[in-house]
């Protein structure tokens, strides 16, 4: 099925289909409080609103006041995108949904009280809270490496500023340059992503610095949609891609930002530009809150609730659910599972049964996309895979192309259903 706005929004709602009974009388109004306006965020924020139809007070807190998707991001650097067709305002969640759209960072949260803090000193009661602060980075993860280094070495793996510098970066080599990639270790957002930027900055390269050439020096022995990247690199961009797995020495990396050098395996590499993913970990906020175990936050899949405090809920990147990547789209579908469960245990409505879904699209190069997508269900256990499918090495460039605008078709739903 070809996806757009509204076949996006219809065969992803069945979350929206209950109605909220009214509030108890005589009571003032459970307050919800969501911080992290993405694609977990603003989505669950929204679909509390729209469905609870005045019964619940909404407030949505997110520093950002434009919202730039990490999804896509990669296809900006590509060129396929300007940087503004990826931002998003909460002009109409305020207007249009009643959300009260707060600007501001989260620093504290006392869960006996049911207070968030905020960096400007409001405190805001809740009666149930959601979080979906997407990810932090794990401190030391990439000798040599932290986020002082950030401006010479950017992540961009927080799509924004660091996504224009980043391509700046690329677009400034000189002729014949390399660029290296330090990819994550597993778990971390967006499982193709870094394929993807490769397979972007080598589309870029090959327009505009077809002799540069790309290291990737890589912790893990194999990636998401490996064959149909190695594929891509070959028929589009043969020669230019060195991808270095951990079988040789890709784990073993140390990164000089002053000096611009890579060192994979005691082997020292003058770069030209370089991007470090390092590892990641749940938001920060989960961690003030003592939500997180290990590096994520544990959740029931039935309800998202964390399974450390029963009356906050945590969504997309920062979870530890099960078999659902860490996506933007994986994140929408668990915040329409945690919006009803949370009306319905503030107002009575209707419940159904947890049910998820996932897709990640990738460019590799002009017309040539690539997918791999699952459904899933809630276990008492966690959320599990139901069944899956990916594209096949060898496809035809007309498959590839329909793919390519399924996607397009997506971004349009997904950003919609974020945003109203």
């Amino acid at each position: 099925m070809k996806l757009n706005r509204r076949s996006f929004i219809g065969t992803t709602s069945l979350a929206a289909a209950s109605l909220a009974a009214p509030a108890v009388l005589g009571a003032g109004k459970p307050r919800v409080v969501v911080i992290g306006g993405g694609a977990g965020g603003a989505t669950a924020a929204r679909y509390i609103a729209k469905g609870a139809k005045g019964a619940i007070d909404v407030t949505l807190v997110e520093p950002s006041r434009s919202y730039y998707t990490c999804f896509f991001s990669n296809l900006y650097i590509g060129g396929f995108r300007q940087l503004s067709s990826i931002a998003h305002s909460y002009g109409t969640l305020a207007s249009a949904y009643g959300i009260n759209v707060v600007h501001d960072w989260a620093v504290g949260i006392d869960r006996d009280a049911r207070q968030v803090t905020l960096a400007g000193g409001a405190v805001l009661p809740y009666d149930r809270l959601i979080l979906s602060p997407g990810i932090d980075f794990v401190d030391g993860a990439v000798p040599g490496w932290d986020v002082s280094a950030q401006n010479k070495m950017p992540h961009a793996y927080k799509a924004g500023s660091q996504t224009e510098l980043l391509k700046a970066q690329i677009e400034a080599m000189p002729e014949g340059g390399t660029f290296a990639m330090v990819a994550p270790p597993n778990p971390y957002r967006c499982p193709p992503g870094p394929y993807e930027r490769i397979s972007m900055v080598a589309h870029l390269l090959k327009q505009t610095n077809p002799t540069a050439k790309i290291i990737v020096a890589d912790p893990k022995p194999k990636f998401s949609k490996m064959g149909l990247f190695q594929e891509g690199w070959a028929n589009h961009y043969a020669g230019m891609v060195d991808w270095i797995g951990a079988d040789f020495g890709g784990g073993n990396v140390e990164v000089n930002a002053d000096e611009m050098t890579v060192t994979i395996d005691g082997e020292v590499t003058k770069v030209d530009a370089c991007n470090v993913i390092p590892a990641m970990k749940a938001g920060r906020i989960c961690e003030m809150a003592g939500i997180t175990e290990g590096n994520w936050a544990p959740v029931s899949g039935h309800t998202m609730q964390s399974r450390l405090d029963e009356n906050i809920h945590v969504l997309g990147d920062a979870t530890n659910q099960g078999d659902m990547p860490k996506s933007g789209f994986s994140a929408n579908s668990q915040a329409k599972v945690a919006a009803m469960a949370v009306r319905g245990a503030l107002t009575g409505s209707k419940v159904f049964p947890a049910k998820f879904s996932n897709t990640c699209w990738s460019l590799i190069a002009t017309d040539d996309g690539v997918k791999v997508g699952a459904t899933y269900e809630a276990t008492d256990e966690k959320i599990a895979k139901v069944d899956g499918f990916i594209s096949q090495t060898g496809e035809d460039a007309d498959l590839r192309k329909a793919t390519y605008e399924e996607s397009i078709g997506w971004y349009a739903g997904i950003t919609s259903d974020m945003f109203g």
